[in-house]
């Protein structure tokens, strides 16, 4: 004896398809946003300098409001699949949606992986590939300016690589043959008091000619060691916390793939039912 289905039985959950519709929904606000502030950013350093050089790779990936916009608008494309392909039911676009979170994933662990098990390789890697064009965009690029002097105060460092300080001599106005007054100087960020005590202004001549100075000089006045590698050991001293924050992410999407495919399942099951 077969059991009669009701007419109305479905083999869709709505639970699955209204969760996977509301997270995604979420998150295409949120890349929304993400594309918003990068194109006003880019429009205001367009008025500021009156240009956006993108000649290179690392003009796009060292353009931080640009990969704002780049990374707001997978975002949204992404999301906008996933709440479309749940609310209409429709299984190519969450085939698609599913195989874009899965590609993510993989990334994010294969650079996970190499930094947990190369650290000092990747370390390298990114002081010969980027300090140069990182310290020589400093002036040219306000948003990196911006980056820059965060992290300098942020992580008590000076520039990126085991050279510290001195690798502000490859910017041309901190360069010691530069007719710029600040030639032989490093960033204000870099000070070790950047701030008077008593106005609570920021001095940003306190690190005016310390490149000519010996490392012990600099240091009373200066952070002298790269970010790359305070940045290094800082992760290292926080390992169980990143980790775990990167295996709540991972977890969360793989629980998100796995909702995109169960539902997928059902609508297939839901067609076969009716062919």
């Amino acid at each position: 004896m077969h059991r009669r289905i009701s007419p109305n039985f479905t083999y869709i959950s709505s639970c699955v398809k209204y969760m996977i519709f509301l997270l995604n929904f979420i998150f295409w606000l949120f890349g929304g946003l993400m594309i918003s502030i990068g194109f006003y950013a880019v429009y205001e350093k367009y008025q500021a300098t009156g240009w956006v050089k993108l000649d290179t790779i690392y003009d796009v990936v060292l353009n931080i409001s640009l990969v704002l916009v780049i990374a707001g608008l997978v975002v949204f494309v992404v999301s906008f699949a996933g709440c479309l392909g749940a609310l209409r039911e429709n299984t190519c676009l969450l085939k698609f949606y599913s195989m874009c979170l899965l590609l993510v994933f993989l990334m994010e662990m294969a650079v996970a992986i190499v930094g947990f098990v190369f650290p000092h390789n990747m370390n390298t890697f990114l002081e010969d590939s980027l300090t140069e064009k990182v310290i020589h965009l400093y002036r040219d690029d306000p948003d990196m300016q911006n980056f820059i002097d965060y992290a300098q105060q942020e992580f008590k460092c000076c520039g990126l690589s085991n050279a510290g300080y001195m690798d502000w001599g490859k910017n041309e106005y901190f360069n010691c043959s530069s007719p710029s007054v600040e030639r032989g100087g490093v960033p204000y960020s870099c000070c070790i008091n950047a701030s008077d005590i008593s106005s609570g202004l920021v001095n940003i001549m306190c690190g005016y000619g310390v490149q000519q100075e010996s490392v012990a000089a600099a240091s009373k006045k200066i952070w002298t060691n790269g970010c790359i590698e305070i940045i290094r050991v800082w992760a290292e001293r926080n390992l169980y916390t990143i980790a775990g924050i990167a295996l709540g992410a991972a977890l969360s999407q793989l629980f998100v793939i796995y909702l995109a495919k169960t539902l997928e399942g059902q609508i297939d099951l839901q067609k076969s039912r009716w062919s």
